[in-house]
């Protein structure tokens, strides 16, 4: 009893007390949206007046299965009951059951477990240092990224992460990158020498304003690894999980990367990440060479395979290219009723659509009439509603999205 008045204490607070505490003690990293959350169900989210919003951002592509799914729910209640954390040092049921699904879903044989997407990307990059070491190339230690790449806030894989907005304020870097300014086959043979030991890509940049790289890129780009004996790395961590209409988009492209890292939509919310590679890649690293204190533990990998589960149960790959086809469909003839969108493209149900510099009051436009979205680049609405989005609510999105764009005619 003491301790559920504890909990409610804590609830029971107002929008002017929850601002004015952020304000106080938080480092000012984040521009919130004028949105004070109370609770989420299904495909939409409450303030704290009980207002209804439909949500077509899913925590940037991280709530995949909607809000309080009640499968997720009974999970949270027995394995938190059962054992939280544990250590890497320990046995425990399910991360080797995890690590085998996730080998199975890509075609890999190995897993490394992390806390987010940032952190399986540090260690990708080490492994493919170490996997150069391994095969005898002490000096082949340089990393190729592509023009508006985005792969995470740390200092390796800001490095990487070609945007003067990001980088700009924390320089120096990791000195040994290259950018591939074009994405061009040629521009991308220019870059490549022996010297290279990693391609980091993602098949559809998302913070550059979900912009899928071109085939012959990606075709191109494995070849050259693969002349060059480089690593091919896909930074699949917005991506994976069923978003693009299969389980990953690499396999749009009839192509396997060495290298795969996964986070956001794994574990249904709960901090959770992944790289996944070839047993011969996985063997550069040595017991201690790499490691981590939260990654993998027994209710994130437990969490990870009731996602799983539920995404084939409900048949959310299917769904996603399904909904997102129709929905980019009918973007495509809001297109033709509004000058402002210049462009509609993404694959599955992660769409962007281009309106410039607009972007940003768009969004706040939204939020005032019940959706939340996301300016991506400046000028691009990013759009990752959760997979189980039903049409109904897709049509009830483009209805207000059709109003928002009519205030911006002339």
């Amino acid at each position: 009893m003491e301790n559920g008045g504890s909990s409610d204490r804590y609830s029971r607070i107002g929008a002017d007390e929850i601002r004015e505490l952020e304000i106080a003690y938080l480092f000012p990293t984040y521009q919130r949206y004028e949105l004070f959350l109370s609770h989420g169900d299904g495909v939409c989210l409450f303030d704290l007046e009980g207002r209804r919003y439909l949500d077509f951002l899913a925590g940037i592509a991280v709530s995949s299965l909607g809000y309080n799914h009640p499968r997720i729910s009974r999970i949270l209640r027995e394995q938190g009951g059962k054992l939280i954390h544990s250590s890497n040092l320990l046995f425990q049921p399910y991360q080797g059951q995890l690590a085998k699904r996730l080998a199975d879903l890509t075609g890999m044989s190995r897993v490394f477990f992390t806390n987010s997407g940032t952190e399986a990307m540090e260690a990708a990059l080490k492994i493919a240092r170490a996997h150069a070491r391994a095969q005898g190339h002490e000096g082949k230690s340089r990393f190729l990224c592509v023009r508006n790449s985005f792969h995470g806030r740390t200092f390796g894989a800001l490095s990487i992460t070609a945007q003067e907005k990001y980088q700009a304020p924390f320089r120096p870097l990791l000195a040994d990158v290259g950018v591939i300014e074009e994405l061009t086959s040629s521009a991308l043979a220019q870059a490549f020498d022996d010297r290279v030991c990693a391609l980091i890509l993602e098949p559809i940049q998302g913070e550059a304003g979900v912009r899928p790289l071109p085939r012959d890129f990606i075709s191109r780009a494995r070849a050259l690894c693969d002349q060059h004996a480089a690593l091919l790395v896909f930074d699949e961590i917005q991506t994976g999980f069923g978003r693009t209409g299969k389980y990953f988009a690499f396999q749009h492209y009839g192509i396997k990367p060495d290298l795969l890292t996964v986070a956001k939509a794994i574990a249904a919310g709960y901090p959770l990440g992944a790289v996944v590679g070839a047993a011969s890649v996985a063997r550069s690293l040595k017991i201690g060479e790499h490691g981590t204190t939260f990654g993998g533990g027994p209710l994130a990998c437990r969490l990870a395979l009731e996602v799983l589960d539920i995404i084939e149960d409900e048949d959310l790959v299917s769904r996603a290219a399904e909904v997102g086809g129709r929905l980019i469909q009918e973007l495509h003839r809001l297109k033709d009723k509004h000058p402002c969108i210049r462009d509609v493209r993404g694959l599955g149900l992660m769409v962007g659509v281009e309106v410039g510099s607009i972007a940003p009051e768009i969004v706040k436009r939204l939020l005032r009439q019940g959706v939340v979205a996301n300016a991506s680049h400046g000028t691009v609405l990013r759009l990752v509603p959760p997979l189980i989005v039903t049409w109904e609510q897709v049509d009830e999105f483009l209805t207000v999205l059709d109003r928002v764009l009519s205030e911006f005619r002339g």
